[in-house]
């Protein structure tokens, strides 16, 4: 590998499926990172949301975004001196993100207000990681993992929770962001691919938006 350059804190998104997790705990496993992991598993709300949106979807976001803050808080706040930096599977602005997409307009509304209010006391990632894949990739990951609640979730919904990615990460424009378009590679089981987005990740960056398509 080249020279690389580590960030104090990087964050990995992407849309569901993307290797997120995947990508985040190879990370912290090779580099003896600090990890923290979304759970989202255990948010008992989102079976039923897969099944009615419309009902379940406030309770739903309200119950990530309380997650997400305190894990967030409680881990960014509790440094461990033993470990070289800090990666984590998600970005705590996807709270934004998916509620844009599932919210009524009014419930957005308050919901970005309490984000707002929240977010002044947690500190920003120093580099935040998108992965694109296309939809069709998408849905064969999450055939592949097998969850069963994720299982019907259409390609209409994909694809509006991406665009709205690429719609709010247009706004942070005081963050380096890194999109990496993965659609030729397969980084899970392919070493060298994997070496590719790593000598990508790791460099130094200027604030704003850098996009490449990794192949």
């Amino acid at each position: 590998m080249e020279n690389l350059h580590f960030y104090n804190f990087v964050s990995i998104e992407g849309n569901i499926g993307a290797g997120k997790t995947s990508l985040a705990t190879r990370i912290a496993s090779q580099f003896n990172a600090k990890i923290i992991l979304e759970q989202f598993e255990d948010n008992p709300f989102l079976p039923k949301f897969y099944e009615d949106p419309s009902k379940y979807a406030f309770p739903l976001e309200l119950s990530f975004l309380a997650a997400r803050y305190q894990q967030l808080a409680d881990e960014l706040t509790n440094l461990d001196l033993f470990k070289k930096f800090t990666v984590s599977d998600y970005f705590i602005h996807k709270s934004l993100v998916f509620s844009r997409k599932t919210l009524q307009q009014d419930e957005y509304n308050l919901y970005a207000r309490l984000f707002s209010i929240m977010m002044n006391s947690l500190p920003k990632p120093d580099l935040l990681v998108y992965l694109y894949l296309e939809t069709d990739q998408l849905q064969s990951n999450i055939r592949k993992r097998g969850r069963s609640y994720e299982q019907n979730i259409s390609p209409d919904y994909l694809d509006n929770i991406q665009q709205s990615y690429f719609e709010h990460l247009k706004t942070l424009t005081d963050q380096r962001i890194l999109i990496l378009d993965t659609n030729c590679i397969d980084f899970v089981d392919n070493p060298h691919h994997y070496d590719l987005l790593i000598n990508l990740i790791f460099k130094d960056y200027p604030k704003g938006i850098h996009r490449i398509k990794v192949q």
